[in-house]
């Protein structure tokens, strides 16, 4: 049985955010006035979600799943070189080192390292490739080599996530030893572990990880 270690990687590996190295991205190559037209017309829910008005998970499942339309056109060379702006620009000058450094002595020590993460999957890798680590992010649509401008499956997060883990970990007779999360989304993929961690976490996370007595992180700053 292989022991993998399996991290989240927004709020848990990094402090940034891929929404936002993606808008950038788009605005300074060559897609400004999508965006623009996108942004505007999510605004009003964008608000009311940073309110807690309404369901602040759905509505950042909503977000990834329209703003996939974005890429439609893109070749997968494209998306490959947009996660890496990503990441270089956005992930990874506010990555959290103890964090990283502790996954990466696990990985010494013999572990399978994995990153199971909402982000687009072409970010992940970008990050996965920077850590020694696999990716499972959420799949961008691509036909003849374009992107569609939409998704495979389902955004990678709650219980979608643990799912697709426990599928991937099945097919390599894998089990979890380890596994990082910031948020209440990451709940079933923590339980999966034998040691779940919480890493800087939101609220209900925090309160389950007391309940539990599970592992927490709370004091890891980003690089700057």
């Amino acid at each position: 049985m292989t022991d993998v270690i399996v991290s989240d990687l927004e709020g848990t590996l990094t402090a940034g955010e891929s929404w936002k190295g993606v808008a950038r991205y788009l605005k300074t190559h060559g897609r400004a006035a999508q965006y623009r037209w996108f942004f505007l017309k999510h605004l009003p829910e964008a608000l009311l979600a940073k309110g807690r008005l309404i369901d602040v998970q759905r509505f950042k499942d909503r977000w990834q799943v329209d703003m996939s339309r974005l890429f439609s056109g893109f070749t997968v060379d494209e998306l490959s070189r947009m996660g890496e702006w990503v990441v270089e620009h956005e992930l990874w000058p506010q990555r959290r080192r103890a964090v990283l450094a502790e996954i990466a002595a696990l990985g010494a020590a013999g572990h399978r390292l994995v990153l199971a993460s909402g982000t687009y999957q072409p970010v992940l890798e970008a990050f996965a490739r920077r850590t020694g680590a696999e990716a499972l992010g959420t799949l961008l649509e691509v036909a003849d080599g374009l992107a569609t401008g939409r998704l495979t499956g389902w955004v990678n997060v709650g219980r979608a996530k643990a799912e697709r883990l426990t599928g991937w970990l099945a097919e390599r007779s894998a089990s979890i030893r380890a596994a990082y999360g910031d948020t209440a989304a990451d709940l079933p993929m923590l339980a999966l572990s034998a040691y779940p961690v919480a890493v800087c976490p939101d609220a209900r996370l925090a309160r389950e990880a007391a309940r539990l007595g599970w592992r927490v992180l709370t004091d890891d700053r980003p690089a700057r």
